[in-house]
């Protein structure tokens, strides 16, 4: 039989296959024509001459989609280029990944939006899209031009990063972007309460010497954004949910209708903040690690539907940046090489959530919330898949990091459950692992 590489036609036969949408993963075969999913066989092998990919018994999935990367390009490519950012994404079974709008310069204009399209397709390895600033320099006073930067190609609309504290100013941008049609990802931390903060308020910081921000801070900035959504009926999406008290207010808000919906990273599902007793200034990020109490709140809000999705919030930093004194050490860690493994074992592995739940998580659901193509296993959708070995066990070593910046405190960890391949549009992208 003639092989299936790059052919324009072909089976994925053996795996078991993902769906979803439908919350199973049996045996199946998916038909590939044009870098679409033209059909689906279930529960045997198909009988044809066409080429086929052997699965060996992996799980197919859809490609895993972030809606909440940091590729760094233009402005600072010493931490991150798009190159090395798709190439770390690949990596984690990742085809589709948003990137926000804190560059240099800031993505604030159609010329920006312009660049980064056309450097990810000069050199991405996987579909980029781009979110654009909400206010002009991410100063939080000016909104920017809407139309324009959708215009250019900008799908979506965050000043991550910085929190817009005037409230007028963001009831405009709300406005604006409902008629637009497009999300507004909002950083909710109340700036004036986590101002010089190094991590979580509570006991640990107390005893640790370091200066913390309160839960309150994320909570208080939640509240008057989920009101200013009610108010405009605009789609507010909260990112990189961290606290009990935010979950609690996202449900409520559901609850009532409005359009809101959150994001978790996984880091914020699995480490807390008792690891900074080792001040390792990878476990900086922002908002800071929370409680294990915190922890409890965001896994049974996965489990309730309360947070839609988990996103990376990958945040690279080059190594000069991070071995710094604690307190001037910036915040953030890399998450897209890990991100699947992580919660494979952590949570899936330790009875928290079934597989399909979180293969949903990082596929349909953050394609739903975004209007992206992908992360559906059904016909007419992109041929995008991640095959992974959901127990194949594995040690995260330095060398196999792709992105240009090493700033993760999970180098050495064990993992259970790896990405094994990937195809992007049907094509079979060679040594991701």
């Amino acid at each position: 039989m003639t092989s299936w590489k790059d052919k324009r036609e072909f089976w994925i036969s053996g795996a078991k296959v993902a769906d979803p949408e439908a919350g199973k993963i049996r045996a199946g075969s998916v038909l590939i024509q044009k870098g679409m999913i033209a059909g689906i066989v279930w529960q045997k092998s198909p009988e044809t001459e066409l080429p086929v990919f052997d699965a060996g018994g992996l799980v197919l999935a859809p490609g895993f989609i972030d809606i909440h990367t940091h590729l760094r390009e233009p402005g600072f490519e010493d931490k991150e280029t798009i190159e090395s950012g798709t190439a770390a994404a690949v990596a984690g079974g990742y085809t589709s990944i948003l990137c926000m709008a804190n560059t240099d310069p800031v993505v604030d204009d159609p010329s920006v939006v312009e660049y980064i399209t056309r450097r990810a397709e000069e050199s991405g390895h996987c579909r980029v899209y781009v979110t654009g600033a909400v206010t002009k320099g991410l100063e939080g006073r000016e909104i920017t031009e809407f139309f324009h930067l959708k215009r250019s190609g900008a799908v979506a609309l965050s000043d991550d990063g910085k929190y817009i504290s005037d409230s007028k100013v963001l009831r405009a941008a709300l406005e604006y972007a409902r008629v637009l049609g497009m999300p507004v990802i909002s950083h909710c931390e109340d700036p004036y309460l986590t101002a010089d903060s190094q991590m979580n308020e509570g006991f640990v910081s107390t005893r640790l010497g370091l200066k913390g921000a309160h839960s309150a801070s994320e909570e208080i900035a939640i509240a008057r954004d989920i009101k200013l959504a009610e108010l405009t009926g605009a789609h507010l999406h909260i990112a990189h949910i961290s606290t009990a008290g935010g979950v609690d207010l996202v449900k409520k808000a559901k609850k009532k209708g409005i359009a809101v919906t959150a994001e978790v990273t996984p880091h914020h599902l699995t480490l807390d903040e008792t690891m900074l007793e080792t001040y390792d200034r990878n476990l900086k990020v922002n908002p800071p690690l929370r409680s294990a109490a915190d922890i409890s709140a965001l896994k049974a809000a996965l489990r309730d539907g309360t947070i839609d999705c988990v996103a990376t919030d990958h945040a690279p930093h080059n190594e000069i940046d991070k071995q710094v004194e604690f307190n001037f050490a910036p915040p953030g860690m890399l998450g897209l090489q890990t991100a699947f493994p992580q919660l494979n074992t952590e949570l899936v592995k330790n009875g928290d959530i079934e597989l399909i739940d979180l293969i949903r998580l990082m596929t349909s659901s953050p394609a739903s919330i975004m209007g992206f193509p992908g992360g559906r296993m059904k016909q007419g959708e992109l041929a995008d898949f991640v095959l992974i070995d959901p127990d194949e066990e594995w040690v995260f070593e330095k060398q196999m990091i792709r992105s240009r910046s090493y700033n993760s405190p999970l180098i050495g960890k064990k993992f259970k459950g790896r990405v094994k391949g990937v195809f992007l549009e049907g094509k079979y992208l060679e040594d991701v692992s």
